[in-house]
């Protein structure tokens, strides 16, 4: 399945949104390079959620770039756990543990080079799922963007899930934070679901979704 890792260039370095599985490093940077993007100018790594399929690199890209981790206390957790005792999957994804540098809360920016990333907390999927959301330009013109988490429950417990009692109630409220994000264009972890085909090249967004 595809997965997403999101490069935003600014004035002053890049940041990483996700990075996919744990042996995908290396293949990150050498992408980077074709960007003329050298693993010190990687500023910034921020997540979606915690699981190996997004978070797996991200203690060596830390090691070998010096990049920054921001991520809220639920993801901090699961990330210095390395995913192990996850409520759901217990210690079947885990990922080399990494410790983040910078812990966030709801609706706090982080700015990098000129550009301003708004978390939007949205637990379900993960209790640390996270939306980001920011402001770049296309053709001039200023081009609102969401990434937004996972809203998947691949074989949860969703009723009367003793480790997670109101998961329910959470899904709820983030399907409806998502509909509400600013939002000229839709990301996703999980490109599939926003309708993303990234193989189709130039027509890779002929299809997306909106957040609505």
């Amino acid at each position: 399945e595809d997965l997403t890792a999101l490069l935003v260039q600014t004035a002053d370095g890049a940041v990483l949104l996700d990075g996919g599985m744990p042996q995908m490093a290396g293949h990150l940077l050498d992408n980077m390079k074709l960007r003329d993007v050298a693993p010190q100018d990687l500023r910034l790594i921020l997540l979606s959620h915690a699981h190996a399929d997004h978070a797996g690199p991200v203690a060596e890209l830390k090691r070998r770039t010096g990049a920054h981790v921001a991520a809220n206390a639920e993801t901090a957790v699961l990330l210095a756990r390395g995913g192990s005792n996850d409520l759901h999957f217990g210690d079947s994804i885990t990922f080399p543990p990494v410790s983040p540098d910078r812990i966030i809360m709801d609706g706090e920016v982080v700015n990098v080079g000129g550009i301003a990333f708004t978390a939007h907390f949205m637990p379900g999927h993960t209790p640390g799922s996270t939306a980001w959301t920011w402001t770049d330009t296309r053709d001039g013109k200023p081009v609102r963007i969401a990434y937004a988490d996972s809203l998947s429950a691949p074989g949860y417990q969703l009723q009367g899930n003793a480790r997670y009692p109101r998961l329910v109630q959470d899904y709820r409220r983030s399907f409806a934070m998502v509909r509400g994000l600013p939002c000229d264009l839709l990301l996703t972890p999980h490109p599939g679901a926003s309708n993303w085909n990234y193989a189709a090249g130039s027509n890779a967004s002929e299809k997306v979704l909106s957040c609505k």
